[in-house]
């Protein structure tokens, strides 16, 4: 398969063209000051991660002192950010694809041709990164660095007008990667695929890792450990390969002590991602291998149940080159439900016993990398994936909670972290303190996933989200504190607007009242306005009295319900169960 990137045809272009003329915006204004603040401090700190990549593109760094575009974070963040600038969010999908190598492996990162000529590095680039003139761009195939990019790609061909030449192309990097991982990364032919170093994960420090001997950087096709690869006993493979114990002043560890490859919940999830993405696409295109693609990615789910799965404990947990599994509780389990791997009894029973329990996961500021109270976690105040909670895990609970209907959990979370951002003066870390919520990591300021997670929470709690996939439009007042607020979501000719006054919420379609409720709750619409679902996003039954097209409801609607609305009655609700934090 040939998946040597090409302009797009002139057709092609030219529609993209249109489309991103249209454009998107959004603006939003509320009566609450410290909330305003802290908008405008985001959309001001988002807006300053634009820069001109390469000659042609700009794309949206990950800001924060971190100047690149890496795969764990600026598809999801270019694609959050198509909700302000289509050709930015497309830029950053597109990168990746151009940058894919001939045996279909992924760039881990992007270094543009401006920062490699700096260093040098187009004229000798180091082991694992390899000089692309033709884009202007420096890869690099040092690690995975997570694998954000699958959704939010596939998300992109909606918000973009349905271009299937760029749909075909997304197939066949998402093919090819998949296939690269299952032909490398499963070195011991067990069936599950493998982290091999630390930045695999993208878990920088991370204590369960440099622990146990992981190299942060592995740019090998073989597994560390494999004959005439690096070994940590030389001096200069030690302080290059192995970066973090370098650093740390740690011993250089022995090669029994390198407990590499893990068998992984993270790689085993990318996989299914891209799986689960490619059935959807290929549904789309109508190839025929829908179904192919979507067993393929049950297949792997169901590996991870049987391999990684703990049934009494309700999470995953790796196993190290031995097979032995490793004991502590990691955040890792929220990131598999990112990727959508875990089943519906899986993510209730992992979100019930351990993301909302203070002594792990539920910290006074939440969502800790490793459990508190696990003899690996520390609440290191720099960039380290040891405790402290993460901007960049802020911002994948959304959807790691929205993929199973835990919208009042996703309330409950924003609540906690629109409060420590405003006190904090509305600046924007990398990480907070578990404790306090005080700034920290590398800058005080200017991480792009910590300022779009805030814009995110924000469009969740007090405005309007577009769910372009399956057409429809998200209205959600909570109104918390009696504010009013006006919100306004922009996308090419539509435009929507939702206001909250003394109360009550009105959502107009281009002007025209599609509904009005009372706050508390999330009304589900059409593109058109068509009221299709009533949803409980606040961790507290609310009464709603919703009105539209001529038709009214009257409903309890406790957290997590969805009413579907049809006819003059609402169906009875569905809703995943929810539990307030354990005190």
């Amino acid at each position: 398969m040939n998946n040597k990137s090409r302009p797009f045809p002139a057709t092609a272009a030219n529609r993209l063209a249109a489309v991103i003329l249209l454009g998107t915006s959004v603006s939003f204004r509320t009566t609450d000051a410290g909330l305003q603040r802290l908008y405008d401090a985001a959309e001001t700190q988002a807006a300053a991660n634009i820069v001109q990549f390469t000659p042609k593109m700009k794309a949206l760094v990950e800001g924060g002192g971190y100047p690149n575009v890496w795969l764990e974070t600026q598809p999801m963040g270019g694609e959050m950010y198509a909700k302000r600038n289509l050709e930015v969010a497309l830029n950053n999908q597109r990168l990746f694809m151009f940058a894919q190598r001939p045996d279909g492996r992924l760039p881990g990162m992007i270094i543009s041709g401006d920062a490699a000529r700096k260093s040098g590095r187009d004229k000798q680039p180091p082991e694992g990164m390899t000089w692309r003139p033709e884009h202007d761009i420096l890869a690099d195939y040092e690690m995975f660095q997570g694998y954000c990019f699958p959704e939010p790609a596939w998300r992109m061909y909606f918000w973009i007008g349905k271009d299937r030449d760029y749909l075909q192309r997304l197939y066949a990097a998402l093919e090819a990667h998949d296939a690269y991982l299952w032909r490398t990364r499963d070195s011991n032919g067990d069936g599950i695929l493998e982290t091999w170093c630390v930045w695999d994960t993208g878990e920088d420090a991370s204590t369960r890792l440099i622990t146990r001997g992981a190299p942060n950087r592995w740019p090998f096709d073989r597994p560390p450990g494999a004959e005439g690869l690096p070994e940590p006993n030389n001096p200069d493979h030690f302080a290059y390969y192995w970066g973090d114990q370098y650093r740390h002043k740690m011993p250089a560890p022995s090669r029994e002590e390198i407990l590499v490859p893990f068998a992984s919940m993270d790689v085993m999830a990318y996989s299914y991602a891209g799986r689960a993405a490619l059935a959807k696409i290929a549904r789309e295109l109508g190839n025929g291998r829908e179904a192919f693609w979507r067993d393929c990615a049950e297949e792997v789910r169901r590996r991870l149940i049987e391999k990684l799965w703990d049934p009494e404990n309700h999470a995953c947990h790796d196993r190290d080159r031995h097979g032995r599994r490793l004991p502590e509780l990691v955040h890792n389990n929220l990131r598999c439900m990112w990727y959508g791997i875990f089943t519906q009894e899986m993510a209730d029973a992992f979100i019930r016993d351990h993301l909302l329990n203070p002594k792990e996961f539920w910290t006074p500021v939440p969502l800790v990398s490793i459990a508190a109270g696990e003899p690996l976690y520390r609440n290191a105040p720099v960039n380290d994936w040891s405790g402290q909670p993460q901007g960049l895990t802020y911002q994948r609970a959304i959807g790691s909670l929205e993929n199973y209907g835990h919208y009042a959990e996703v309330t409950l979370i924003g609540r906690k972290l629109l409060e420590v951002l405003i006190r904090n003066g509305c600046v924007f870390p990398q990480q907070l303190d578990a404790t306090t919520g005080a700034p920290s990591g590398p800058k005080a300021d200017g991480y792009g996933p910590m300022a779009l997670a805030a814009l995110e929470y924000i469009s969740r709690m007090h405005g309007v989200h577009l769910d372009v996939e399956h057409g429809r439009v998200w209205w959600s007042g909570l109104a918390e504190g009696g504010g009013d607020f006006t919100y306004t979501q922009r996308w090419g000719e539509r435009v929507y607007t939702l206001t909250c006054e003394k109360g009550r919420l009105r959502g107009e379609v281009g002007g025209r009242e599609a509904f009005t409720c009372g706050a508390g709750v999330r009304v589900v619409t059409d593109l058109e306005g068509k009221a299709l679902e009533l949803v409980g996003i606040a961790p507290e039954t609310q009464c709603a009295t919703l009105h539209s097209a001529g038709s009214k409801w009257e409903l309890d609607v406790a957290p997590n319900q969805v009413h579907r609305l049809a006819g003059a009655k609402a169906a009875p609700p569905r809703a995943a169960p929810f539990d307030f934090p354990r005190r």
